[in-house]
């Protein structure tokens, strides 16, 4: 759920675009040369912006009332924040996720939107000498944490599914994609769709209350939530990137007669935060039999010739089984029947979980973390439900203090982007070190080596810059 439809209630889950082209839109802005994407992202953009335009929102009929409102708006995401709490306290269940399963399936397909984390505003940085765009560009510039990759966020995002293990390795259906592909279509024409960009960012940059159930129950299911805790303290309304949200609107506002348009275009671009599947539709969709059954599904076709005939269920061989489409669920009764799983007992008691799991199990490394939960939580069944209980309210992570890094020589001579970069920056002019550098911290590149070092050379060019102009 985004921060718009925790602030106004409002449904969520309107369709993608109806072509299905938000996937389109987004793989070919995540490449890093312009010369590779060839799809009319304007015109994406103008039916995303056509269909948002039904979308419903409380936003104040003056811009001089969003301080206000969005100090109302933290103020009761607190207080639902609060009862949540009381009620975990007594004895609650988790709000959002049934199983850890439940919550890797989450991180997993909200990957496309979290990987492109800030890219609406990266069509800016050729703005950051105009001290009305700084509050913005600043908002970029944290999200790439300031080319430090323990605070850049899309690092941090790539480093989570990582570490679980919840890599789709697969498409997801185009209506994930489509708030990822908004984002990285603002970034792309960040001047001539100005006032959509600076609602967007008001829209996404307020604190809503998922972030903060999301943070603690990832926590307790020992997921380190450090990514969504990060956003709980920089997105705040008194000095982070929600207070810098409202105050770009009125520092770039027009003062004469194109001040009510420009308005009524800044909050079309916050409907923009409406469209595609948000946070708790996800969660909500989860199903946690019907995604064991889709996973075995995707792994069928690999798995059809691999297997011996000695052994057979029902009659049948396990490449007879895996061999037809939609068998799937017969295939798991087979093995209930057959006493390889048994439910609601823990899953090492099931000769089949002891064929996937550890070093010297037949399929060892044929199923992903994400993939094996999916089975032990499925086996395990209603023994789940209280797992980790005991640790609910304590914090098992912290985030390490991040230092700004050097840049080993040995990176230097393995990475050509970073070599040519750094070649390139000692034989530019200075006025041209900006556009260099901004060309590296797109949404495709600004979480490499290269990214990240051309993020903190901007960061240092752009500090010192603003210091002469005080000076």
């Amino acid at each position: 759920m985004t921060a718009l439809q925790t602030l106004t209630g409002t449904p969520i889950g309107h369709p993608a675009a109806a072509d299905g082209q938000a996937k389109t839109v987004y793989d070919a802005l995540m490449q890093p040369s312009e010369k590779l994407r060839q799809v009319d992202v304007t015109d994406f953009l103008q039916r995303e912006l056509a269909r948002a335009d039904h979308a419903h929102c409380e936003v104040p009929a003056t811009p001089e009332q969003l301080e206000g409102w969005i100090e109302q708006g933290v103020a009761k995401v607190a207080e639902q924040y609060s009862t949540y709490l009381q009620e975990r306290h007594a004895g609650g269940p988790r709000r959002f996720f049934s199983s850890r399963s439940h919550a890797l399936y989450f991180l997993q397909h909200v990957a496309p939107t979290k990987l492109v984390d800030g890219a609406w505003l990266y069509g800016l940085l050729p703005h950051w000498a105009d001290y009305r765009f700084h509050g913005l560009i600043r908002t970029y510039l944290e999200e790439l944490g300031d080319g430090e990759p323990a605070l850049n966020h899309v690092a941090l995002y790539k480093k989570l599914i990582a570490d679980v293990d919840c890599d789709p390795g697969y498409s997801l259906a185009d209506d994930y994609y489509v708030q990822g592909a908004i984002q990285l279509a603002l970034g792309q024409h960040g001047s001539a769709f100005l006032p959509e960009v600076i609602g967007y960012n008001l829209g996404y940059e307020q604190l809503p209350l998922h972030l903060l159930i999301t943070s603690f129950e990832l926590n307790e299911l020992g997921i380190d939530p450090h990514y969504f805790t990060l956003h709980v303290t920089i997105d705040n309304a008194s000095t982070g990137h929600a207070r810098k949200a409202a105050q770009s609107v009125l520092s770039l506002m027009p003062m004469g007669a194109e001040r009510d348009e420009f308005y009524r275009r800044v909050v079309q671009g916050y409907k923009l935060n409406e469209l595609g599947i948000g946070s708790t539709a996800v969660i909500q969709s989860f199903d946690l039999e019907q995604e064991v059954i889709a996973m075995l599904e995707r792994k069928r076709s690999f798995g059809q010739h691999m297997h011996s005939d000695y052994c057979r269920l029902e009659g049948r061989t396990i490449n007879e089984w895996l061999g037809t489409p939609d068998q799937i669920p017969a295939f798991l009764d087979a093995l209930l029947k057959k006493g390889w799983i048994k439910r609601d007992e823990d899953p090492a008691n099931s000769r089949f979980w002891t064929l996937i799991d550890g070093a010297g199990a037949p399929m060892f490394g044929v199923f992903s973390g994400y993939e094996k939960q999916l089975l032990w939580d499925w086996i395990a069944g209603d023994r789940v439900v209280q797992e980790n209980a005991a640790n609910a309210f304590r914090f098992q992570f912290r985030s390490k203090a991040a230092g700004t890094p050097d840049v080993p020589s040995s990176l230097v001579q393995t990475d050509p982007d970073l070599q040519g970069l750094i070649r390139d920056l000692k034989h530019c002019a200075p006025s041209e070190k900006m556009a260099l550098l901004k060309d590296f911290m797109c949404p495709a590149m600004h979480a490499t080596p290269a990214g990240l070092y051309a993020t903190r050379e901007f960061v240092k060019t752009m500090s010192e810059n603003i210091k002469g102009q005080q000076a």
